[in-house]
């Protein structure tokens, strides 16, 4: 008797499971909600759906992800021309060679980039590359094939912060790295 007992007990909750309906949601005739385990039509109301949430007209497209290795002098140019256009010295913090750095150095040559990026960006280019304006070149280039490469540098022009409104220059070395171009500052 006792595994009998043992069965039914096991075997009840599964015939109450299947007994279970759905709980609909409808609205009755007069306006107000209505939940039940009978369908909306046999008390001759209207089932209630969950709209879609609808996305707003004026939603703003996310911004392009920032570059986490510029290959070439114009992605480099390019990730930091965003960056400025962002007024984020984060992204431009990302684009730099952090080697021997200490945490306080590091924090401090951030608050920098941030009072550089105040200013509008007026120009940027690459300089030392062996061409007259260097946008179009190599990341690096040499003068014989056994010769070390020439360094190249990224120019940024931006306005004073002096009220002159002539323009500063910032220069940045260039380092390949890895297979990616790196900033470094200049000095």
């Amino acid at each position: 008797m006792r595994p009998f007992a043992l069965v039914l007990l096991l075997l009840l909750p599964a015939g109450s499971l299947s007994g279970q309906e759905a709980i609909h949601r409808c609205m009755g005739a007069d306006g107000i909600p209505v939940f039940t385990d009978r369908p909306c039509a046999a008390l001759h109301a209207t089932p209630v759906t969950a709209a879609p949430s609808p996305s707003p007209p004026d939603a703003v497209a996310p911004a392009p992800p920032a570059t986490l290795c510029a290959a070439t002098p114009q992605a480099l140019k390019q990730a930091v021309v965003d960056a400025f256009a962002a007024h984020d010295p984060n992204r431009l913090a990302g684009l730099m060679l952090w080697r021997g750095y200490g945490s306080h150095a590091v924090v401090a040559d951030i608050r920098a980039l941030a009072r550089l990026m105040r200013q509008p960006l007026l120009g940027i280019h690459l300089a030392g590359t062996g061409d007259a304006d260097g946008d179009d070149a190599p990341a690096t280039s040499a003068t014989a094939p056994d010769a070390a490469p020439v360094p190249i540098e990224l120019v940024l022009s931006t306005a004073a912060d002096d009220g002159s409104g002539a323009p500063r220059q910032s220069r940045f070395e260039v380092r390949p790295r890895a297979g990616c171009l790196w900033l470094e500052p200049s000095g």
